[in-house]
């Protein structure tokens, strides 16, 4: 068994995917800073979260629900998590808020894959699908949780254990990504070679 020291942020994934430098600098060296994109996705999740429970129908809505995985050794919370009426039995649909719209590879996918696992695991049940809901385009995008989504989320959480566990935070390489990081002024990817942030960092604090 495994404690809840031992569990990394589902939002871990989704860096790991995007980068794995970043996923270092904010998972490893414990670095973060805000850019336009980030923060708006920071208060559409701290709306979605602050509005609490709700029920329509056959619809119970509950947001900012916590989620644990000992399986995927992972935690971290839900933006809404519906919960739909049938046969007198309430099904968990997951639903994550992005601020952009539907990306090329499956990050977000994966993401919300890992949350209804985490929803598995804790209320023994199985979910078929949940949703991602994208602020640009003001559509769900419906997510099927198949065997090689689940396949996917499971690898990708194994990789980022095995690569938290290393301790490396990779060499910079600047391409198209990193307009859209908001690590980029501490990333320096057009620097390559000049080792950690926080090791730049200490060498600026002491001249």
């Amino acid at each position: 068994m495994y404690s809840e020291d031992d569990l990394l942020p589902i939002s871990a994934l989704q860096h790991l995917m995007f980068c794995e430098r970043q996923c270092a600098l904010i998972h490893i060296e414990q670095v973060w800073e805000e850019n336009r994109f980030t923060a708006e996705g920071r208060i559409m999740h701290e709306k979605c979260h602050e509005e609490g429970h709700e029920s329509r129908g056959n619809i119970r809505i509950e947001r900012g629900l916590a989620l644990r995985s000992f399986k995927l050794r992972l935690i971290g919370k839900a933006d809404v998590v519906e919960f739909h009426k049938a046969n007198n039995t309430w099904l968990p649909f997951p639903v994550e808020y992005k601020r952009g719209k539907p990306k090329l590879d499956d990050c977000d996918k994966v993401q919300l894959c890992a949350q209804a696992i985490c929803l598995e695991e804790m209320l023994g049940v199985c979910i078929p699908k949940g949703a991602i809901f994208y602020g640009k385009t003001l559509h769900r995008l419906e997510v099927n949780f198949d065997e090689t989504l689940r396949n996917e989320t499971e690898n990708l959480t194994i990789r980022l254990h095995e690569f938290i566990k290393q301790a490396i935070t990779p060499q910079a390489e600047y391409d198209e990504r990193c307009g859209r990081c908001s690590l980029l002024n501490l990333c320096m990817p057009r620097r390559t070679g000049q080792g950690s942030v926080k090791k730049y960092m200490e060498s600026i604090g002491e001249e």
